[in-house]
């Protein structure tokens, strides 16, 4: 079941994904994390931050929406009180998220993470507003996005990840741009911008008007754009989009990710990442899949 990935040997191919699993350590007393790849943490901002007020995220057919805000600790606090209790789960790579409004703001966390112990590698969110940029998303814009890529690896201790935002026209030349650009890996995909209605009060059903779709609901675009992504770049990929079973997990493998995350799945049952993990391990047992590395990109084209 072991992967390497971006350089780091992960015990399973399975990963929390940010967002969904607090900091880690929250989960500790009903999933095994040493059975699991890696976690990633919430987002991390420079200063701590409230997030967007209730309502902040909805169930939807075969989904959810969320509008939480980027709700965080901020990084001085993450790394006083919620990160040191992760080290005693050392086979649980921890990957932090990171993001900002400017790009100063992404090199200043990243900065204090480096003097951090226990952290295994950094994921971007360039999914957030550049206000240097009218507002438009780092992952929205390629000059933005290779300039943030550029500034934060050079001073990057750990390897860099970049999540990748769905809300383009081509999440493939995103990340051809990161990856030119020094990224290590990709993650891919992030929520897809969408909105709901209560159609009885006439009024948005999220406070912040708009939120982040996720759930079985994406997983049939997000595995085309892991696919078309794996075409384009040859540095790995983090899939993730809708995964709830182990035949989900093996589709993104097949798409051509070499890890995946999983992230809905995790507030309909809090044990969704370890039980993936097992189950994986299952499927292949039954497929006679000797090493689940040998997945990646073993998708077979159809003939013609």
């Amino acid at each position: 079941m072991r992967v390497t990935f971006a350089g780091l040997e992960l015990v399973s191919p399975v990963i929390a994904a940010s967002g969904t699993f607090g900091y880690g350590i929250e989960f500790e007393e009903i999933v095994s994390l040493e059975r699991l790849g890696g976690v990633v943490t919430k987002g991390i901002s420079l200063e701590p931050m409230a997030g967007h007020a209730a309502p902040r995220m909805i169930q939807t057919a075969s989904g959810m929406l969320n509008a939480i805000g980027l709700q965080n600790v901020g990084v001085e606090e993450f790394v006083k009180r919620k990160l040191p209790p992760m080290q005693r789960y050392p086979k649980c790579h921890v990957i932090v998220n990171v993001f900002g409004k400017t790009s100063n703001d992404y090199v200043a966390v990243i900065d204090r993470l480096n003097d951090a112990d226990g952290i295994a590698a950094y994921e971007l969110n360039v999914s957030c507003p550049n206000v240097h940029a009218g507002g438009m998303a780092f992952g929205a814009d390629p000059y933005s996005l290779e300039e943030l890529v550029e500034r934060t690896k050079r001073i990057a201790i750990r390897p860099l990840i970049v999540k990748l935002t769905p809300n383009v026209t081509s999440i493939a030349y995103m990340a051809k741009v990161a990856a030119e650009a020094g990224a290590d890996a990709v993650s891919l995909v992030n929520t897809f911008l969408a909105m709901a209605i209560d159609a009885e009060e006439r009024r948005p059903r999220l406070s912040n008007v708009t939120g982040g779709l996720s759930g079985p609901a994406i997983k049939p675009i997000a595995l085309r754009m892991v696919y078309e992504t794996s075409q384009m770049v040859e540095i790995p990929i983090l899939g993730m989009g809708g995964i709830m079973t182990a035949e989900d997990a093996v589709e993104f493998l097949l798409a051509g990710a070499t890890a995946i995350q999983v992230g809905t799945a995790s507030y309909a049952d809090p044990r969704a990442s370890e039980r993936l993990a097992k189950e994986l391990e299952s499927w292949c047992k039954n497929h006679e899949v000797a090493k689940v590395a040998s997945l990646t990109g073993a998708l077979e084209k159809p003939q013609k």
